[in-house]
């Protein structure tokens, strides 16, 4: 049998066949239809967050905690440059876009860095690998607060009401407890993480199309994807590249300004420029708990999420060559 020339992405697929089966038969899997959908991912993102904090090695936070120069390019260009890019393009989109999109898309713009992809993209392009651990996953632990907060702002100007304590409540509640309680047993529970990393894996990519699958039931039954035209999706599409390509050519740019050794550049482009799909969408979830708009405004990170793997596949290549030449 011939091979195919290109490798299918399972978690693409899935997630696709997810939001088909949301759009043909979304009764199913509504929050509170027969699936209980809404209790069940509730549960299932407290267990990601749980093995998230028990697979992390405090040792490797460790080395790489020194770099302080690495540290604040990589947290300003996640909180600062990041957020500010999505307020000019929510000023420049919200004439044209439906709200739910445009809150979609800075989100996006707000959320945490990615770990393991931000790591192993570090690793193939021949960068420093304890500073993107220590960065991607300091992110993640500063986002549980700084990503409720910039969304609070946010929804506070277009004269809507976020209440941003609760949320913080919750996401710590559901998120940062699980992860510290991990971060607490991983003595007993490494060794055995380790043996079936596959398997946690699925774990986790099982509960992002769940959730991915009950938001777009929820917003199919409220006849959300009625009023909008498939133009819409491509403007999504084409709006997450421009996101991605600017925030390359800058954090490329800007390290090599400050006199970045190519490791640390590395770091810097690859903890810099990648929004985390495991933590936006159940953060979402929380967040804009019970908005029949959630399906909206999970898809440009949905997007990113892909093209960011892509794009930046490539360039870790690039860069392994380069550190091979010097």
């Amino acid at each position: 049998m011939k091979k195919l020339p290109f490798r299918i992405d399972g978690f693409l697929l899935s997630m696709l066949t997810a939001v088909v089966l949301a759009l043909i038969y979304p009764t199913l899997g509504t929050g509170d239809g027969p699936l209980h959908l809404g209790v069940i991912t509730n549960l299932g993102v407290s267990v990601v967050f749980f093995l998230h904090g028990a697979a992390l090695s405090r040792q490797s936070l460790k080395a790489g905690v020194s770099n302080w120069r690495l540290h604040v390019f990589v947290q300003a260009t996640t909180y600062v440059v990041f957020p500010l890019i999505g307020v000019l393009l929510v000023l420049l989109i919200k004439p044209v876009l439906p709200p739910d999109l445009v809150l979609g898309v800075f989100y996006l713009c707000v959320l945490p860095s990615t770990i393991s992809s931000s790591v192993a993209m570090t690793s193939v392009g021949k960068g420093n690998v304890p500073g993107a651990i220590f960065n991607a996953s300091l992110s993640n632990l500063v986002g549980m607060v700084a990503t409720p907060l910039l969304i609070g702002l946010m929804v506070a100007t277009s004269g809507a009401h976020l209440s941003v304590g609760k949320a913080v409540a919750d996401i710590a509640i559901q998120l940062l407890l699980p992860f510290a309680i991990g971060q607490v047993l991983r003595p007993w529970l490494a060794g055995w993480l380790s043996r079936n990393k596959p398997i946690i894996n699925k774990i986790d990519r099982g509960v992002v199309v769940l959730i991915v699958y009950s938001s777009f039931c929820d917003s199919t039954v409220a006849g959300l994807w009625h009023n909008y035209a498939w133009w819409m999706l491509a403007v999504v599409f084409v709006l997450v590249g421009i996101v991605l390509a600017a925030v390359l050519f800058s954090t490329t740019r800007i390290s090599r300004a400050v006199g970045f050794s190519l490791p640390d550049e590395v770091t810097a482009v690859f903890c810099g420029s990648k929004k985390s799909l495991a933590t936006g969408i159940p953060m979402a979830k929380l967040l804009f708990a019970g908005h029949p708009g959630l399906g909206l405004i999970v898809l440009p990170i949905m997007f990113y999420h892909q093209l960011q793997l892509i794009v930046c596949s490539v360039l870790a290549r690039r860069y392994a060559e380069r550190a091979e030449q010097v």
